[in-house]
């Protein structure tokens, strides 16, 4: 692979040639048509080539550190037979300035990163600084707000560690909550018994289950009652002990429903409550979002964390990064 230089830019210019010991690999690294590469060269403002096992990077100091960094980590994963796109060197260059995301080397030498989850089917890593600080908080915080746009990765993440804790036996029951049909969860006009009325709202919380353990443990725990997946309506009452508990869409949830649900936190547990108080569903005459609420009366309390997404944290097509900046921007 060769392009046509970029222009000089400022600054002192520096070369390094990197050497790589499984040129077999290189083709997933650098992507159909080299277009890993190309969104290096674009994003970093530097000129790469590469021949053979060997790739050479021309920039300023600074730029050649951080795109020998990005490739680094990008050639560790491709060893750890994840799928590397655009997206991801994306991630990789905002994750660049993390510097406890650097990784660790594992004993045959391949980079591993220094935080992850481990679920049945897969390990998660972060992609962003605000996923990486996200994942640390809910190992050390018995109760997270995550807060921002979709895409972000807030329920998914969460999910995976509660995944992570069950199969480990931390907590003995997973619980998995949202409001149904928006705040005020009219089903009765819904065909079929409770479950079918309630389940399609509750499809997000399936799928990201799926993804993090094989579908028969899924419906084997669901079935013992070590999973449980409803709306919020039917927490009321309840103390959940033992337990790791995530309310998803929480926005759309009143602020007497909220207190309701926060109140259930029982001993041994983790409560997570993810949403984006920008795009609440609730009708007209509710004076305000309970996760609003919820924010502002207990930030900065012992033992509660608040994690903030932002649009630079969406980790969809990029396009729905753009789309969301777009939308947020009309509303400021």
């Amino acid at each position: 692979m060769s392009r046509k230089p970029l222009p000089a830019q400022s600054g002192q210019r520096s070369r390094v040639e990197l050497l790589f010991d499984k040129p077999q690999l290189l083709v997933q690294l650098f992507g159909q048509y080299d277009q890993n590469l190309v969104a290096l060269e674009n994003r970093l403002g530097v000129y790469i080539t590469a021949r053979g096992n060997k790739i050479g990077l021309e920039g300023t100091a600074e730029q050649v550190a951080v795109a020998r960094d990005v490739l680094h980590d990008l050639y560790a994963r491709v060893q750890r037979g994840e799928d590397v796109d655009a997206g991801l060197v994306d991630a990789s260059i905002a994750m660049s300035a993390e510097p406890t995301l650097a990784g660790i080397l594992s004993a045959d030498g391949v980079r591993q990163p220094s935080i992850m989850i481990r679920t049945r089917k897969k390990t998660i890593v972060p992609r962003t600084p605000a996923q990486a600080h996200y994942m640390r908080e809910l190992t050390t915080h018995d109760m997270i707000f995550a807060l921002g746009p979709a895409g972000t990765g807030k329920t998914y993440i969460a999910v995976a560690q509660a995944v992570s804790q069950l199969i480990t036996g931390s907590v003995q029951r997973l619980i998995l909550s949202r409001p149904a049909v928006e705040a005020g969860e009219k089903l009765g006009f819904l065909p079929g018994d409770m479950k079918e009325k309630v389940d399609p709202y509750l499809r997000p919380l399936y799928d990201a289950l799926h993804d993090c353990l094989p579908a028969e443990q899924v419906e084997r725990r669901i079935a013992s009652g070590e999973i449980e997946i409803a709306p919020i309506a039917f927490m009321r009452g309840r103390t959940l002990a033992d337990a790791f508990i995530i309310l998803d869409e929480a926005q759309n949830t009143t602020p007497a429903q909220m207190k309701m649900f926060l109140t259930r936190f029982g001993e041994n547990s983790r409560m997570v409550i993810c949403g984006d108080p920008n795009q609440t569903d609730l009708p007209g005459g509710v004076a305000a979002s309970g996760i609003a609420d919820a924010t502002y009366r207990l930030e900065g309390i012992e033992g509660i964390s608040m994690t903030r997404f932002t649009a630079a944290d969406v980790v969809r097509h990029p396009i729905v990064g753009r789309i969301v900046e777009a939308y947020e921007g009309a509303a400021t």
